[in-house]
């Protein structure tokens, strides 16, 4: 999950401009709800039940790298289906505030298709970089934070004038404003850092979020389409999460 810090970018942007970003949301929410990781659903029991319910829907939707890397036809689309299984209430709702955030403005600068080829396709790339870092875990990797993390690296790329407003916990929740260039790249050396010092089978992937983040960026700065300017500004949102 993608976070030590809170954001919220000072631009509105409609429903209609975003209808990917806001289907996204959705759709992960609702596999959330009806998913065994809930709780929620009677159907998965509870208990031992429920217990074995979740195991066997990670491994079922989420990326085993052994598994994916030993050529498994089962696995193969495991790296898109990954990006809509979260592990808990707090995992969910951290990625979709900073998809709501951050993906709604890359939305309506990509147009839509495009936006969905992207996220999808810089998602499951930074799960299968993971996947092949550690070729021998059968941990699974579940969450889409490394799509969202592709999202931020475009947003870096196309408004990196944005004003975002932070709520940063080692900070007592104090409330600052930065442009993105100089946010988004100190969430990104957070990453190198938490990296650096995670044990074999972290149950943080921050090498895709690292790698997501690359791949987000560097498809902006290839298609070259400019940055742009966000002039407006907004409040900060409330509370921290932890992917």
């Amino acid at each position: 999950m993608i976070s030590s810090w809170v954001p919220a970018v000072g631009r509105v942007v409609r429903q209609q401009s975003a209808p990917v970003t806001y289907t996204l949301i959705v759709a992960c929410c609702a596999i959330f709800v009806i998913s065994p990781n809930s709780g929620l659903n009677p159907v998965h029991g509870t208990g031992d039940a429920l217990f074995t319910a979740q195991q066997a829907y990670f491994e079922r939707w989420g990326v085993v790298p052994d598994e994916l890397l030993s050529g498994s036809p089962r696995a193969w689309l495991t790296p898109v289906t990954a990006l809509f299984v979260h592990g808990s209430w707090l995992h969910l709702l951290g990625n979709m505030l900073f998809l709501y955030v951050f993906g709604l403005m890359v939305e309506e600068r990509m147009g839509h298709l495009h936006y969905a080829l992207f996220y999808a396709g810089c998602g499951a790339l930074a799960l299968l970089a993971y996947a092949i870092a550690h070729a021998e875990s059968g941990q699974t990797l579940v969450g889409a934070s490394g799509a969202i993390s592709a999202v931020l690296g475009a947003f870096l790329y196309l408004f990196p004038k944005a004003r975002v407003t932070s709520l940063f916990p080692f900070l007592f929740f104090l409330p600052l404003r930065f442009p993105a260039w100089v946010v988004l790249p100190f969430w990104v050396a957070l990453q190198w850092a938490a990296a650096g010092q995670a044990g074999r089978g972290p149950a943080v992937a921050y090498l895709a979020h690292l790698v997501g983040f690359s791949l987000g960026f560097l498809y902006a700065w290839v298609r070259g389409r400019g940055p742009s300017t966000v002039k407006t500004s907004g409040k900060a949102t409330e509370g921290d999460t932890q992917p």
